[in-house]
């Protein structure tokens, strides 16, 4: 029944959604085999699993790994396994409430808000920039620049220094994919050794000249009596980073690639700008940037008569969720003026995404510019698609203004 389920195959990563009608056909929940996950493919069952406490990302805050009955990760993998594992979107209580706490305080919506002229400042430069060249690779030097300037900004990274926050950072998300080979994990390591490497020294910078930044918002919170550490802050600004713009980027150039396939939804949109935020959510759901989310089963569930035991792994299918029938009236059609659009793009429960209003923001600023400033804009080819599943996007978009 999940024949067609197929993540490392190309031509089910370039269109995942025939699988997943069929999946969901097939009923609620299914073991897959090369995985050793249960695949849960309904919106109902997604949006209630995500809030479902008998489930977590970890499971170390309650058992040992013997105790799971799983194996522990490689002592060579111990970089990654610390700074991801020392993550926000990895931890389960105590520990996430009081960190999410803490981070929150930089994602209220006054502080979107008060961050939307720097925003639209910056999307606005390099699409003036790349107008002005004629186009050329919208993922490259549109789509990437604008999330990664935005959280350096947030985190106070110099400009100098920020060459390297996308490489670490595809390197780092590149052991979130299935069964991630052991050059994909060196490759993370590697990454997460420099990555923490740089933000402890500047980390110590900032203790000893604290900025207008969130990581000397971080040190000020601990040294007032907040029980939070360096291997915390570290873990903090990392996800933020990877979490901050993946999503972005791929919504960004996977959404330009569905409009280009739809030219009358966008004209549509080009004839009513204001349409853009309710666009944005349409784009957000027709072709879903995290395609899986993961959880543990920490205690017995039951998914339609099926009983996952404790120790399973759930993947949620956040792409076929998103095109539920029973949720979303005709699925498969673009409409960017969607009015009930419950999407689980950004998840759910204790671990919705943080940066939800400034992912939006963002969108919205690029495609504005965008839809403004280079009405004629079509692509040249069309795009392949990196190899990853879980984390689904373009390896460019070639375009000309």
């Amino acid at each position: 029944m999940h024949v067609s389920f197929d993540p490392w195959s190309p031509a089910f990563v370039a269109d995942p959604y025939p699988a997943y009608a069929a999946l969901r056909a097939a009923g609620r929940a299914h073991y897959f085999e090369p995985t050793g996950q249960w695949l849960v493919p309904h919106h109902s069952d997604v949006s209630a699993l995500l809030r479902d406490r008998r489930l977590g990302r970890t499971y170390l805050h309650r058992f040992t790994h013997e105790e799971f009955g799983r194996t522990p990760p490689p002592a060579a993998h111990e970089p990654f396994t610390t700074l991801n594992g020392q993550g926000l979107l990895d931890l389960e209580a105590p520990d996430h409430p009081r960190i999410r706490r803490l981070v929150s305080k930089a994602f209220t919506p006054r502080t979107v808000e008060n961050l939307a002229p720097t925003v639209r400042r910056l999307a606005a430069g390099l699409v003036d920039a790349f107008v002005a060249k004629g186009g050329g690779d919208l993922l490259a030097e549109v789509a990437e620049p604008l999330p990664v300037a935005v959280i350096a900004e947030m985190l106070g990274v110099p400009e100098e220094d920020r060459g390297p926050l996308r490489p670490w950072s595809a390197a780092i998300c590149g052991m979130f994919e299935l069964n991630p080979s052991e050059e994909t994990a060196a490759a993370a390591v590697r990454a997460s050794e420099e990555f923490s490497g740089y933000l402890r020294g500047l980390i110590a910078e900032r203790r000893r000249a604290p900025g207008d930044d969130l990581i000397s918002a971080l040190i000020a919170a601990h040294d007032e009596g907040e029980r939070l550490t360096e291997q915390e802050m570290v873990s903090t600004c990392v996800l933020l980073l990877n979490a901050g713009h993946e999503a972005t980027v791929n919504t960004t150039v996977n959404g330009w690639r569905t409009l280009f396939h739809h030219p009358e939804q966008l004209a549509a949109l080009r004839a009513a700008p204001a349409s853009l935020p309710a666009a944005v959510e349409e784009l957000l759901r027709y072709d879903t940037p995290l395609q899986m989310f993961e959880r543990w089963v920490l205690d017995d569930i039951e998914v339609d008569g099926q009983v996952i035991g404790r120790g399973a792994e759930v993947a949620l299918l956040f792409g076929s969720a998103n095109r539920d029938p029973e949720r979303f009236a005709h699925p498969d059609t673009l409409d960017l003026t969607r009015p009930d659009n419950p999407h689980v793009t950004f998840g759910a429960g204790i671990h919705y995404c943080l940066g939800a209003p400034l992912a939006r923001l963002e969108l919205a600023a690029s495609f504005g510019e965008l839809l403004r400033k280079a009405p004629a804009m079509r692509m040249v080819a069309e795009p392949e698609w990196h190899p990853g599943y879980v984390i689904r996007g373009l390896k460019e978009l070639v375009v000309e203004v």
